[in-house]
């Protein structure tokens, strides 16, 4: 049996939590020796995204199973494939209609039986549904701590960092300048008059730099120009 093994990392961190590169390799030729297959060669993906498959060694890979040059794919991990359900359903088709297994040295699966495609089908499923609601909370714990008026990443343009460190307020000069926005959009002013009647007035960002069409439509989909009630009351 001939195999081929993938290895991949998006970033330092990940390796340095036991994903490396290196480690992965270690996995994949530990459990080529225990299949008895010939391992063609690893191929690597360092600093790509699972998001998608359209990655350098991916598509090396497709391609060596598209030729039905090897038999089996082994990985250290499901995760180190792809992340997304709908990509795992298509590889495994794929893997299926050219007679190739997927073995998962993490999971001790291997998709060259019916119930061990079904498991994987199901694993990737749930690592899914994990992402997203981890996604959901954190989502929601910023909504929270913004309508608190608490800061929450970089300061939106009209408001600067309060005295507490935390929260954050109004800035006069450049609510004034979002109110302009406002009134200049309101009044059908396109983008690029707004910046260039920004410029005739003196008025400059917050970097000191004049406006221009993407630093105002930037400003514009802030969707604020001032901070809420409760939002002042919680300082």
């Amino acid at each position: 049996m001939k195999a081929v093994g993938y290895a991949r990392v998006s970033t330092d961190r990940q390796a340095e939590r036991g994903c490396s590169l290196e480690a992965q390799t270690a996995r994949v030729r530990a459990m080529a020796v225990v299949q008895g297959a010939e391992l063609v060669e690893v191929i690597v993906d360092g600093g790509e995204s699972a998001k998608s498959l359209q990655r350098p060694g991916m598509q090396q890979l497709l391609g060596l199973v598209d030729r039905k040059q090897v038999n089996a794919v082994i990985v250290a991990k499901l995760d180190r494939l792809t992340r997304s359900v709908k990509d795992l359903c298509a590889l495994l088709e794929l893997f299926e209609k050219r007679g190739v297994a997927l073995i998962s040295v993490a999971e001790s699966l291997d998709t060259s039986s019916a119930a061990g495609r079904l498991v994987i089908t199901i694993m990737g499923a749930v690592s899914q549904w994990e992402r997203e609601a981890i996604g959901e909370r954190t989502r929601d714990a910023l909504r929270h701590k913004r309508s608190r008026g608490e800061r929450v990443g970089n300061i939106a343009y009209g408001f600067r960092l309060a005295s507490d460190g935390a929260h954050v307020e109004p800035d006069a000069g450049e609510q004034a300048v979002l109110e302009e926005i406002g009134r200049l959009r309101t009044g059908g002013a396109s983008l690029r008059g707004i910046a260039a009647t920004l410029g005739k007035r003196g008025l400059r960002t917050r970097r000191g730099t004049a406006w221009r069409l993407e630093s105002v439509a930037r400003v514009l989909r802030q969707g604020v120009t001032r901070v809420s009630r409760s939002a002042r009351g919680s300082k």
